[in-house]
């Protein structure tokens, strides 16, 4: 991999691999103390990334980057739940926590494109300084987390760090060198090991950082195998017409970046809409519906051709962001309601961690079959392939979300 790719992929790595563990932090440090400290760091290593003077100090930067935000992402969550103690406004909150990603997905490229092509790259990470100072800031005026002292995990954390950072290197380069390259065999068989290492350890531990009885609860692992198939079919089908719009259409990745923005302005509307019909309705319906209305705009891909209306394009990418946008606040406050409050970091990191591991493996796996039997140009038929499995996976999920989940709204805490 050349250093410019891992630039990008030092980030990806150490945010999967540091998640689970991060979610324990949050538990037994405090859900606030926990999120100041990644946002501290997080920015400290903005800074960084913005000084480096050699692509080695960038790179180096960006895994501490990574490492932050994998602290960020479960602390925030259990924040809120510590937050809003009524289930109703708790799934409020979740819902604003989400348009934050909805957001930076529209804005992100944009806006970074800009900026390199502007002031130049290290201002997108000086971007960060004053976002990062001004949170800081509030979060002085909240109110304190209780902590949760606990034997230390390390076996636990060790086995977990090693199994998600081999899976996320296996799916990182399996996209670049292919499946059957060595190092990326080498690293499947490190995360297929280590995760039976994890899953020993955390059997035998009195404290273990994912009480395993939590994943027999089928209001816990119904969220997770959801939240797993919606970042798989969304992201996966985000790169997919990124691709297409590049390969096929000929866009620069400005252009490209800005056929998303609609998409993002509809998924934060939908979000702050989705708490609403999760009480009129239940979530379970939520759930489901989401999901099959994704499902569609997966199959709805089918018919696409270098010589489809870019309107119609843009269309299709309407049923995409409203049913993903339905889904995700309600399975995470799903989620939210369904654990104890010292277990939240916990629940918080494993989802993020699936959430994060379903992304990668769709783009590194469709990806692949996009690239088209050569390796190169871009595959209409890998791409409908991949359309095709999106959509299988997310009826398959919206079933079991439908069979297993209670109509319900209410905490079953």
């Amino acid at each position: 991999m050349t250093g410019l790719q891992w630039v990008i992929d030092a980030y990806t790595l150490m945010l999967a691999a540091l998640m689970l563990s991060a979610g324990a932090l949050s538990d037994r440090a405090g859900a606030r103390r926990a999120y100041g400290w990644g946002v501290a760091l997080f920015t400290l290593a903005s800074l960084a990334c913005a000084m480096a003077p050699n692509i080695g100090a960038l790179i180096g930067a960006r895994v501490a980057q990574g490492g932050a935000a994998a602290i960020v992402v479960p602390a925030s969550l259990a924040l809120v739940r510590q937050t809003y103690e009524d289930p109703k406004q708790r799934a409020r909150a979740i819902a604003l926590w989400t348009v934050g990603g909805s957001v930076a997905m529209g804005a992100g490229p944009v806006l970074g494109g800009l900026l390199i092509e502007g002031p130049g790259w290290r201002a997108v990470f000086l971007l960060n300084l004053p976002i990062g100072a001004v949170i800081l800031a509030l979060l002085a005026r909240t109110a304190p987390s209780p902590k949760r002292p606990a034997p230390l995990d390390l076996w636990g954390q060790v086995t977990a760090v090693a199994a998600l950072a081999g899976l996320a290197y296996a799916v990182i380069e399996g996209g670049h060198e292919g499946w059957t390259d060595p190092t990326v065999l080498g690293a499947l068989a490190l995360a297929v090991a280590a995760g039976f290492g994890f899953v020993a350890a955390e059997r035998r531990h009195r404290a273990p950082m994912v009480p395993l009885d939590m994943l027999r609860q089928r209001l816990v692992v119904v969220p997770l195998a959801v939240g797993f198939v919606i970042n798989a079919a969304f992201y996966g089908g985000i790169f997919l017409l990124g691709l297409y719009y590049q390969e096929l259409r000929g866009m620069s990745g400005i252009e490209a970046g800005l056929m998303f923005v609609p998409m993002a302005m509809i998924i934060t509307t939908t979000n702050l809409t989705s708490p609403r019909l999760a009480e009129r309705f239940g979530r379970r319906p939520v759930i489901a519906v989401g999901q099959l209305i994704m499902a569609v705009a997966m199959l709805a891909m089918l018919p696409l051709g270098a010589d489809t209306p870019i309107w119609l394009v843009l269309v299709l990418l309407v049923p995409m962001a409203v049913g993903g946008a339905l889904s995700v606040p309600a399975f995470t406050a799903q989620l939210m309601d369904s654990v104890p409050g010292e277990r939240v970091g916990a629940a918080s990191g494993l989802l993020n961690a699936l959430r994060q591991t379903g992304g990668a493996l769709a783009v590194a796996l469709f990806g692949s079959l996009a690239a088209g039997a050569d390796g190169t140009g871009f595959s209409l038929s890998g791409m409908r392939t991949s359309a095709v499995a999106e959509a299988v996976l997310l009826a398959a999920t919206a079933v079991l979300a439908w069979w297993l989940l209670p109509r319900s709204t209410r905490s079953s805490v």
